[in-house]
């Protein structure tokens, strides 16, 4: 009777082990997902206009260039639209122009790592030729570039 008693002791115990170690397993928390990382963002600037783009780092519409040819004028060429940019980051800073049809000037630009393109204009044609000058709006997406 003894080995018997014994031997169900012996189950008893393996049958807790497995179960104890079952619900350890069962109650720990789950990693949580991890939050990708943001590669882009958009802004929307007027002239003179700043904002933070990264820890440390501003963006700055400097100045809008429009030479493209007013409505209702007679023009020898069509003219174009330009972007004057500064990013300041830890003191440094550097300037560049996006512009969709000027020479030398594309619609994107690669500085340190980030990726600036041009992405839409408001007014997006020119004003008439006795018009004001339009308060000019210009969108530009700022992405991440992979090393």
């Amino acid at each position: 009777m003894q080995p018997r008693i014994i031997s169900v002791m012996l189950c008893l115990c393996i049958f807790s082990i497995i179960a104890a170690c079952g619900i350890a397993r069962s109650t720990a928390p789950e990693p949580s997902p991890r939050t990708p990382m943001r590669t882009s963002a958009t802004y929307t600037l007027s002239a003179g206009q700043t904002v933070p783009i990264a820890a440390g780092a501003t963006l700055t519409l400097d100045r809008i260039n429009d030479s493209r040819c007013r409505k209702g004028a007679v023009c020898v060429w069509a003219g174009y639209i330009s972007f004057s940019f500064t990013v300041n980051k830890g003191g440094a800073s550097q300037s560049f122009v996006l512009a969709e049809d000027m020479p030398n000037a594309g619609k994107t630009e690669v500085r340190d790592g980030l990726s600036y393109t041009l992405e839409s204009l408001v007014p997006p044609d020119p004003p008439a030729v006795d018009a004001p000058e339009p308060d000019y709006r210009v969108t530009v997406r700022v992405t991440l570039t992979p090393p």
